[in-house]
């Protein structure tokens, strides 16, 4: 299920394979985020032949509460329900769940919190969630876990770690005992948390890790912590893995965050972040950030991404996406969008590239500081 192709000479970065019923992932991977069985302003089409997306993001808590995880199991899962043949990977809800701080209750069962739609009162435990995620059929299905807010105190952090542990525990059992309701094989992730301690977080990792799997996550990071946590952590994590296994990082993030994080062993990147900034007029270029408002760009008809022109019906200028912006066109959010995922799957398909070469550190620090450029 997980192929190690080569390690980078001079850093951790790595080039593998994982492999699904669905397809194969080349990695380092990002993942685009399609919370809804959809990513916002995106055509699945789009998605495949235009971005290139190897595998994308579902949630459980928002396909549980609407439509139902029921009504996609009778439409014949996900994949089939939204039209994507490819891998799907959906997140256990926990994060959602616990962001609801004044609408949730933990207890060792589970958690009851309460729909942010309705009101209604909703129940995950560790088993529900992998039930929920056998309805959608998911290629790979994440454990429900307590994600800790930034800061917390250790001891809580402590407690909420342990809470998670022993949720894996019954996930890996209830998943034992399950089958999937589609023709093809589910792998479930477990997550490690921990918050910012060092030495919470080698537990956690030690935990899942004494699972046999061919995926493991690293969760509760980019909730806030300075940058420098976050990378002290990875390199902690990963110096804890097992090399012949994919290691996903969950919710980053920049694209420099991909980059330093690929050079710390990381194979899996999900984030919002290049779509939610699509929808606010940042782009993500090859040669650097676009604030599309800007006045600067008004009467610039040279291609949004030169090197990423993505086909011809979709070369637009900086001068239309611009005007598109300031008209409040939805087309805006489409073409920023489209720029932005494009953006960031280049850029970990050439990070690959470049460790399949042995040359990925010096290409990292040479195209940092071209795309960190604010234009």
């Amino acid at each position: 299920m997980f192929t190690l192709q080569h390690t980078d000479p001079h850093s951790k970065a790595r080039a593998a394979v994982i492999h699904t019923d669905h397809g194969e992932i080349l990695t380092p991977i990002f993942m685009p985020v399609g919370t809804a069985a959809t990513v916002k302003a995106v055509h699945q089409s789009e998605l495949e032949d235009k971005i290139k997306a190897q595998i994308i993001l579902g949630n459980t808590y928002h396909l549980h509460l609407r439509p139902g995880s029921d009504l996609i199991a009778r439409a014949g899962g996900l994949h089939r329900f939204m039209n994507w043949n490819k891998p799907i990977l959906t997140d256990s809800g926990g994060y959602q769940v616990f962001s609801l701080s004044e609408r949730r209750k933990i207890k060792e069962e589970g958690v009851t919190f309460f729909s942010h739609l309705d009101g209604s009162k909703q129940f995950f435990s560790p088993e529900s969630v992998v039930d929920i995620q056998r309805n959608l059929g998911s290629d790979l299905m994440m454990a429900l876990d307590e994600c800790p807010p930034y800061p917390s105190d250790k001891k809580y952090a402590e407690k909420s770690m342990g809470i998670t542990h022993r949720w894996i525990k019954r996930g890996f059992e209830h998943f034992a005992k399950t089958k999937e309701q589609f023709e093809h094989n589910q792998i479930f992730v477990p997550i490690a948390q921990g918050s910012t301690y060092d030495d919470l977080r080698k537990k956690s990792i030690e935990y899942i890790c004494s699972f046999p799997n061919p995926v493991y996550a690293i969760g509760g990071l980019s909730v806030g912590e300075p940058e420098e946590d976050l990378y002290r952590l990875v390199n902690l994590s990963t110096e804890l893995m097992p090399l012949h296994s994919a290691r996903y990082l969950m919710g980053v993030g920049t694209p420099a965050n991909l980059l330093h994080c690929i050079a710390l062993g990381i194979d899996m990147f999900d984030c919002v972040l290049p779509t939610r900034n699509a929808r606010h007029g940042i782009v993500y270029t090859t040669q650097g950030i676009i604030h599309i408002r800007n006045a600067k760009w008004k009467e610039d008809f040279s291609p949004i991404d030169e090197q990423l022109q993505l086909d011809s019906s979709l070369s637009h200028s900086k001068a239309y996406l611009r005007h598109l912006f300031m008209s409040k066109e939805l087309l805006a959010a489409q073409i920023a969008s489209l720029q932005n995922l494009r953006f960031y799957l280049w850029l970990v398909s050439e990070a690959r590239e470049q460790i399949l070469k042995g040359t990925y550190s010096v290409w990292h620090k040479a195209i940092l500081e071209i795309i960190n450029k604010k234009l």
